[in-house]
């Protein structure tokens, strides 16, 4: 064991070992991959067929981008355990575009705003004397700290406890408060299993609970149940410059926090965070998020 970790970046666990950790990563990286799409399609009132179709694609592109990017094609992806998925910063500039018009102003943006990260990859040895770890540091903590409202939110009850006067009962903060925790009593406990599965652990028996409780519904599971394929330009695509030049800043700004990530999973997994080879990592990485940005678009069509 060293720097802590159960596992080195080059080693092989079991396929148990394996499997807890992957299943702990999905359940983790789930509701951050879905919220965004659902987000976007409420507020520009797609109907269950399109909501259901971007949310099959954004779960099928993450799975694709995500292995690409830990196992490192060539020049492709940084090496590390990168989750690809969705960019709350996004959102309202996505939303902004969809006013204007529809997804394929969403899908024609994405793709062209999508060079700005590309071309910062190029430069990335003169920009991080600009983007320094203190700075890439402060805007990866404003971004968590930006997400505390999303999760006090989920552990008052949601959206949907605003609406029907049930936010902040009881039964939501008591089981909120049982999986935090489960999850922090299980990180703390000397068995690795228990450890590397504190997170799906604690989901499962928070789930049991609310299922006990009457807290689970699956009434509308039918209307999302269509089997959904990958379907080349579905929505087409347009172009706008408004929408366009949002993206590109929005780009720029996500390129920090690009720089932010490698930098801290390089950090937890023992791996050098300057000279040539943390620059490769990250120069990289700012390459792949712009393919995982510009291709699942205009292929899958999907955010």
């Amino acid at each position: 064991m060293q720097n802590g970790l159960i596992y080195g970046l080059e080693d092989r666990p079991p396929i148990k070992d394996t499997f807890f950790a992957a299943m702990q990563h999905l359940l983790a990286i789930f509701v951050a991959i879905i919220t965004p799409p659902l987000i976007i399609s409420g507020a520009l009132n797609f109907d269950v067929e399109t909501t259901s179709f971007l949310v099959s694609m954004s779960l099928f592109v993450s799975g694709i981008a995500t292995f690409i990017q830990c196992k490192r094609f060539g020049g492709v992806g940084c090496g590390l355990l990168c989750v690809q998925g969705t960019s709350f910063s996004f959102i309202s500039p996505i939303i902004m575009a969809g006013t204007i018009g529809g997804l394929p102003a969403i899908f024609g943006a994405t793709m062209v705003g999508a060079i700005a990260e590309i071309f910062i990859s190029r430069i990335l040895k003169y920009a991080m004397k600009i983007i320094t770890p203190l700075v890439s540091g402060i805007v990866v903590t404003l971004i968590g700290i930006s997400l505390i409202k999303v999760g006090i939110t989920s552990c008052g009850g949601g959206v949907a406890a605003i609406n029907n006067g049930m936010f902040g009962s009881f039964e939501n903060l008591g089981i909120a408060a049982l999986v935090l925790l489960l999850i922090v009593l299980f990180n703390r406990s000397s068995n690795r299993y228990l450890r590397m599965g504190s997170i799906i652990i604690g989901i499962a028996i928070g789930y049991a609970v609310s299922y006990f409780c009457g807290m689970v519904d699956f009434s509308n599971i039918p209307e999302y149940s269509t089997f959904n394929l990958p379907v080349p330009f579905k929505f087409g695509v347009s172009f706008n410059f408004s929408a366009i030049l949002a993206f590109a800043i929005v780009y720029i700004i996500t390129a920090i926090e690009a720089y932010g990530d490698i930098t801290a999973n390089s950090l937890i997994s023992g791996e050098p965070v300057e000279g040539q080879t943390f620059l490769k990592r990250a120069q990289h990485q700012f390459f792949y998020c712009w393919r995982t940005q510009f291709i699942p678009k205009l292929y899958f069509c999907t955010k």
